[in-house]
């Protein structure tokens, strides 16, 4: 008889970062974050601090991770998944909180070493880009969000 794989504990992570977009010279375009060792291209993000508000650790980690400040003016949505790190012995039910933001400030040379590249794109060309599909959907509805003027 094979032996059933042990079944890990759940822990609960919650994460919070953003959409930032501007209107460039060719439409709209929003920031991605890329890492050459596993070829991911992601939207920023990161776990808040004790005592920190979701959208203070949205603010934070996307300024962070990209360089640039940024200022939220609209709450997209949050996304769920689940990984396993083995390794640990855990199992996470992650849930992150996305925010459309406009920079207000710096630049993405200024960003942390979490990723390789940050980088200014068309819209449509990140909707290609992106590797994750709940960052995708994501990103459509902040477009939504756009395009009906609910947004800065």
């Amino acid at each position: 008889m094979a032996s059933r794989p042990q079944k890990l504990p759940t822990e609960r992570a919650i994460s919070a970062g953003g959409v930032v977009y501007r209107r460039g010279q060719n439409g709209l375009e929003v920031v991605l974050c890329g890492r050459n060792a596993d070829g991911i291209w992601g939207l920023p993000k990161g776990t808040p601090s004790p005592g920190e508000s979701l959208e203070e650790a949205a603010v934070r980690e996307v300024t962070e991770e990209t360089g640039l400040q940024v200022k939220i003016v609209a709450k997209i949505r949050a996304i769920e998944y689940w990984f396993a790190r083995p390794q640990e012995g855990v199992r996470y039910h992650k849930f992150v909180h996305y925010y459309l933001m406009l920079p207000t400030g710096g630049s993405t040379a200024d960003h942390d070493s979490e990723f390789d590249r940050v980088e200014w794109g068309p819209i449509e060309e990140a909707l290609k880009t992106l590797s994750y599909k709940n960052e995708v959907a994501v990103v459509r509805e902040a477009l939504d969000l756009i395009e009906k003027g609910e947004a800065a």
